[in-house]
């Protein structure tokens, strides 16, 4: 590392091995001349003249052999990257070299390659999600009847279960994988259509034959590893797409978001935490502390990923005509980010979820204080069995909540709400009835223990078995 010029946190810190590797120069040059392959191959298995059998041999058997140092050269002289690979290539491919880049224009290799970087970036994206959605499924069969105090407006309302609030994580995520999935089907190849995308120049190439100007864009589309091909573009495929593909990936982020700061906000209740290590330091003063590092760390990476997608949308609304290269710069940076960075938040979610840690007796700490609260419901439905008006009754009931909720607050006493109705000549219970009337905290989270099997059964296992070869084989360390 050169420790003298600023180096990308995303790189040297926070992502993958497999997801740097794709945004490489090693990978773009490299899928480059694969790309010039495919487009020699196609012509002259389409029986273009120029192209010979021997041309074609020599620039597969060159695919690997960059010279990095001779094409950065020539991009300083003559300013214009494709040409200085092509001239690259061309030094180890001189009975090749004529026909090299025949017919196409710069966003041939551009845009092609592009696509297939972001084909393989989601298969990487796609094994994260099934990674996380696997080790919360986990933890929520293992929690399901964890009865745990439940927060409307982050105030304490119904319990409800461990394994139930995480279910609500899960669900986020089926709806990420299912947008992936999608995004998939609409990842297709720019093909071979010329400068602005006429084909004009191939045409001429083939002498006016249509059908094999068309054969030539889907040939060429499949030997790169498309099932498909843009039927129309302008010099580059549409834009549009890496819009869509910003806000697939900016949608994990905002999942990734939610869970975070949740999570924070229970370590604070000191409920459930993230993985703390034997020799994590939480602060360089306070020895004692436990800070949600990794929690915290995923809340800013996908706060930086949930900001990219207006960038692709000004992008997309300002290629005027057939296209203008104001997307160039931009894209260099904010398409790579915008992977980098779901690969860095999902990394983390699957680091803290593989070993998340909850404290019962800190949960039945806080279940406690607020039960004789979380009872009033059906303290009121019970005093209309007895023959109150509703109305009446809740009012009564609130005016000792807010009492027994003030000594709580300003005095510090513990919540004597029971007592104070029990007291109240208007409430049809004794102390010893309404002890019994409020019983235990578990009665108050209704279906949620079965409300989290029928999910991960009927919803999370298909998903789970449909892609069980993607399990497993996930490296989520943390290293800084």
């Amino acid at each position: 590392m050169n420790r003298d010029i600023y180096q990308e946190p995303l790189v040297s810190r926070y992502t993958s091995r497999a997801m740097q590797e794709l945004f490489s120069e090693r990978f773009k040059f490299t899928h480059w001349r694969k790309c010039w392959v495919a487009l020699a191959e196609a012509q002259y298995e389409l029986g273009l003249s120029a192209v010979t059998a021997d041309m074609v041999a020599e620039l597969k058997a060159n695919i690997d052999t960059i010279d990095f140092d001779l094409a950065a050269a020539k991009e300083r002289e003559i300013r214009h990257d494709v040409m200085a690979h092509v001239f690259a290539y061309g030094q180890c491919c001189p009975l090749a070299e004529p026909i090299i880049h025949l017919g196409a224009t710069s966003q041939f290799v551009v845009c092609n390659t592009d696509l297939l970087v972001q084909k393989q970036a989601l298969q990487l994206v796609k094994k994260a999600l099934v990674q996380v959605v696997a080790n919360l499924a986990e933890f929520c069969r293992l929690n399901k009847d964890m009865a745990t105090l439940g927060y409307t407006h982050y105030q304490p309302a119904q319990p409800t279960t461990v394994g139930k609030r995480n279910t609500l994580y899960i669900q986020d995520l089926l709806m990420d994988l299912a947008y992936v999935e999608h995004l998939e089907q609409e990842i297709r190849a720019r093909g071979a259509k010329g400068t602005v995308g006429t084909q004009a120049t191939f045409i001429e190439l083939f002498n006016g034959d249509h059908q094999k100007v068309r054969e030539l864009d889907r040939l060429v589309a499949k030997k790169l590893g498309f099932d498909e091909v843009f039927a129309v573009t302008g010099q580059t495929y549409p834009r549009k797409l890496d819009m869509k593909t910003a806000e697939t990936l900016a949608g994990i982020g905002a999942s990734a978001h939610k869970f975070a700061v949740d999570l924070r906000l229970l370590s604070n209740l000191k409920v459930q935490e993230e993985p703390f290590e034997s020799k994590q330091v939480g602060s360089s003063a306070m020895a004692y502390k436990r800070n949600p590092m990794r929690s915290e760390r995923m809340t800013g990476l996908a706060r930086k990923l949930m900001g990219l997608p207006a960038n692709f949308a000004a992008t997309a609304a300002n290629q005027w005509f057939e296209r203008t290269l104001d997307d160039s710069a931009i894209r260099r940076m904010d398409l790579a980010q915008a992977f980098l960075l779901t690969d860095a938040v999902l990394k983390l979610y699957i680091n803290i979820t593989k070993d998340m840690v909850v404290y019962p007796k800190q949960i039945d700490k806080h279940l406690r204080e607020e039960l004789p609260f979380m009872a009033t419901e059906k303290i009121l439905m019970a005093c209309v069995e007895r023959g109150k008006s509703r109305q009446e009754m809740h009012e009564v009931i609130r005016e000792h909540s807010v009492a027994a909720g003030f000594d709580v607050k300003n005095k510090g006493l513990d919540n004597n709400l029971l007592e104070r109705l029990a007291k109240d000549e208007r409430v049809p219970f004794t102390a010893g009835e309404l002890d019994q009337l409020v019983g235990d905290y578990q009665q108050f989270t209704g279906r949620a223990g079965r409300q989290t099997m029928e999910f991960l059964d009927e919803q999370v296992e298909p998903v789970l078995e449909k892609y069980q070869s993607l399990l497993g084989d996930v490296d989520a360390t943390i290293t800084v």
